[in-house]
């Protein structure tokens, strides 16, 4: 099969809601697939996700009907469920750190560039700041201080728990776009679902109090009718605007 460009994986890609059955789909392209979404940007290069792929028959129908028995899970022959672990952020500042040393070695500071320290710094100070919270409570703190800097300069202003969940939701769906563009490229189909119970989906994999989920995402081959019309888009003069 020849892989699509870009733009022909973009145009190609839709929103599948019914799949063939008699088509399997290849386990370990899916797979590839997922490591191109780890790729994926993310917030100061937290990488605050996990990637859950479904292959258990059990699991996968377990999974559909706690999306609603929509024929999107139904019929999918796959599932890979996009999950944000805010609650990492500790192991991945220590990674990030264990990364820079190996890039700049572990010297002392008198021996560092600005462009180390500044490097170091962001992962022992800045992100501890930004992600460090107890009950909310200094988020709103942080919240008001930057607020009232913000009078006299510009200042980052998502402090509170709720403005970093959104930043790393923002993340794990940049890498679950970027896992359903790779699958499209492939000539494989997928479909972004949000009508799940979450809830029920997170006590099923497991996963502890402070991961959520992002979307479940199906996966398949499209039969026709599994493509409902034409795309449909507002008109671009609407959305684009040029300063």
């Amino acid at each position: 099969m020849t892989q699509k460009t870009v733009s022909e994986a973009i145009n190609y890609r839709r929103a599948v809601r019914n799949y063939d059955a008699n088509i399997p789909i290849d386990t370990s392209l899916v797979k590839k697939c997922i490591e191109q979404a780890s790729l994926a940007p993310s917030s100061s290069n937290m990488q605050l996700w996990e990637f859950h792929h479904i292959v258990s028959p059990e699991i996968k129908s377990k999974i559909a009907t706690y999306s609603f028995n929509q024929s999107a899970a139904k019929t999918a022959q796959e599932l890979v469920v996009v999950v944000v672990r805010k609650d990492l952020w500790r192991k991945r500042i220590a990674s990030n750190l264990g990364y820079l040393n190996t890039v700049y070695g572990d010297k002392p500071s008198s021996e560092q560039s600005s462009r180390e320290k500044f490097a170091k710094t962001y992962y022992t100070k800045l992100m501890p700041f930004t992600y460090f919270d107890i009950l909310g409570i200094l988020g709103w703190l942080k919240y008001i201080t930057f607020w009232i800097v913000g009078f006299f300069r510009p200042i980052y202003r998502e402090t509170r728990s709720k403005d970093i969940r959104v930043v790393a939701h923002k993340s794990a769906g940049l890498a679950a776009q970027t896992f359903m563009l790779s699958m499209a490229a492939h000539g494989l189909d997928t479909c972004p679902m949000e009508g799940t119970d979450t809830k029920r989906i997170k006590k099923l994999l497991k996963l502890p109090y402070g991961a959520q989920i992002n979307m479940v995402i199906s996966c398949g081959t499209r039969i026709p009718e599994g493509v409902y019309g034409e795309r449909f888009r507002v008109p671009f003069d609407e959305v684009y605007k040029v300063w």
